[in-house]
């Protein structure tokens, strides 16, 4: 039986070593645009683009700092609406209220009126007053009983024992207000639990 073939350094065997390295050379790079060229004249090439690739930086650096100042004014803006809506927002209301003060501050400055008068008067009132709530989208919240409890427009005080159905309303206690479909207040009701 033969013994195995042992790996032998080629130090050791006196053979000569190959250190020549053999490098592959891509020559598909692509075509260079100064191969070729004159040193002076591949020179002027890259100056020529490095001051194409700076008059670019130069375009889309004015371009961001004008972007940049057209959020800036948008932002202000805003900002600017925001503020005014707040401080007038209520404008239109507040007109509508005004006649309904005058009315009020007319007939306490009225002596010696008979009750029926008072009454005709605060009724006028009560008409001027709900054409404002209509003009500016404030309606009122006021179920009847037997109405379904709707805990997004009406707050239960208590829950009373009732011939009505469960989770029905038996009384409303004070109405609420809506503007537009928006809660401003909610109805303050009491809600049927069922027969006894």
């Amino acid at each position: 039986m033969s013994a195995p073939k042992e790996h032998l350094d080629p130090k050791q065997t006196g053979a000569p070593v190959d250190t020549s390295e053999h490098l592959e050379v891509n020559q598909d790079f692509g075509a260079d645009t100064n191969e070729g060229l004159p040193g002076e004249q591949q020179g002027e090439d890259l100056a020529a683009q490095l001051g194409e690739a700076q008059e670019k930086i130069s375009q889309y650096h004015d371009q961001l700092l004008r972007a940049h100042a057209e959020v800036e004014n948008v932002r202000r803006r805003a900002q600017d609406d925001i503020a005014k809506a707040r401080k007038f927002g209520t404008e239109s209301f507040a007109e509508s209220l005004i006649p309904v003060r005058d009315s009020l501050e007319a007939a306490l400055a009225l002596t010696g009126q008979t009750a029926q008068a008072w009454q005709d008067g605060v009724e006028a009132t009560l008409r001027q007053l709900t054409g404002a709530f209509e003009r500016n989208q404030m309606h009122e919240v006021a179920p009847a009983p037997g109405d379904a409890f709707d805990p997004h427009k009406h707050q239960a005080i208590t829950t009373v024992a009732s011939e009505l159905a469960q989770g029905t309303i038996v009384q409303t206690l004070q109405k609420g207000y809506m503007i537009a479909d928006r809660v401003l207040r909610p109805a303050l009701v009491t809600v049927s639990a069922g027969k006894a």
